[in-house]
């Protein structure tokens, strides 16, 4: 059998949590607010201004000063994470399934704190994990600056929050509210938090997101000795395009799973599921017989020629346990298709993670 690997985003595919959207929002006044601020000046960022360096998935650190101002340590990240964990129903047995037939890696932008919280529960090997790595408590942060971050913070919570369109192609196509909001925190960003004694972690924490996705893919196929056609990535968000377009184009399998916009559009399989049993099906025909099987399974989604498939049986067992009734839908997506296909699975997405989390980048 040609050796084939699974890699997936975590915070989509595996759980249901965005946990530095939780954490900042559990320990920073307004946080919430604060965190959808500073992800959708990430989504200018990384799409629109294309600023040198910057990377989808930086909120991450852009919002770590923020945290250490309120006291935030390792010890509470890790607790945190480990008490807020939730995990897509059946993820379990299917990673445990794929690692079965294949080698299995998780890519993800979250801090290293949530994905050892993860591994644990998951029983899946961290050292076959990509992440953010960071350590609070390593940071000095000078009470003048901790006051500042303060004052910051409580600025940026009460600036309004915008949307980009796939219009939006330079921040003069952005309503001039917009634009000034941009301009503010560029201003807070690069000016003021950088030019800080803890502005040094702008410098150190690399986020893994959007390029270091796609680093990480073709690390884990050098490593493996495996080509990149035989690779399949599965993600749900903007942090996963460049690790979609890279296997897209060495001819790997790309599939959004429960994704906004932006992975349905850089995705060859739409799957739409509370449960991911159907990434297992998919992941089993591919690992055993390759993407055109892989394909044509998805193009004849239902439940007759699921009974007649190669399918294991035991998955079909599941899917049929699971979903007794109508399948989840799971669509091969096309330039006809992926503007409504994109729209339906943003709106399945904020149902299962919930609308803020959902509508984040």
């Amino acid at each position: 059998m040609v050796k084939r690997v699974f890699v997936s985003d975590c915070e989509g595919p595996i759980s249901k949590n965005d946990n530095a959207f939780e954490i900042t929002s559990s320990f920073v006044p307004d946080g919430d607010r604060l965190f959808t601020v500073v992800s959708r000046y990430d989504d200018v960022m990384a799409e629109v201004v294309k600023r040198p360096g910057y990377k989808a998935g930086d909120t991450l650190k852009l919002v770590l000063p923020f945290l250490k101002a309120y006291g935030v340590t390792d010890q509470e990240m890790r607790d945190f994470a480990a008490d807020n964990l939730v995990c897509i129903p059946g993820i379990r047995d299917t990673l445990q399934y794929v690692r079965s037939l294949a080698s299995a890696f998780i890519v993800s932008a979250s801090y290293e704190h949530y994905l050892r919280a993860l591994c644990r529960v998951l029983e899946f090997p961290f050292e076959n994990t990509y992440c953010t790595q960071v350590s609070l408590d390593r940071y000095r942060l000078p009470e003048k600056e901790k006051g500042e971050l303060k004052k910051i913070a409580e600025r940026i919570a009460q600036m309004p929050v915008f949307d980009i369109t796939p219009d939006t192609k330079s921040l003069d196509d952005l309503p001039r509210e917009d634009e000034k909001t941009v301009r503010e925190l560029d201003e807070i960003f690069w000016k003021r938090i950088e030019t800080m004694e803890i502005g040094k972690m702008y410098s150190e924490v690399n986020p893994v997101g959007g390029g270091e996705k796609a680093w990480a893919v073709n690390d884990i196929a050098r490593k493996l000795r495996v080509a990149l056609t035989d690779v399949m990535y599965v993600g749900d968000s903007i942090t996963d395009d460049e690790a979609f377009k890279l296997v897209k184009s060495h001819g790997g399998l790309t599939v959004s799973f429960n994704g906004n916009q932006y992975a349905v559009e850089n995705s060859e399989i739409a799957v739409l599921s509370e449960n991911s049993i159907v990434t297992a099906i998919v992941a089993d025909v591919f690992l055993r017989f390759g993407k055109p099987a892989a394909l044509e399974l998805v193009e004849n989604w239902n439940r007759r020629a699921l009974e007649r498939s190669s399918v294991d049986q035991s998955l079909l067992n599941r899917l049929f346990k699971v979903y007794p009734g109508r399948l989840p839908k799971v669509k091969t997506i096309s330039d006809q298709n992926m503007e409504t296909l994109g729209k339906e699975s943003s709106r399945f997405r904020n149902k299962v993670r919930g609308e803020a989390i959902g509508r984040l980048g």
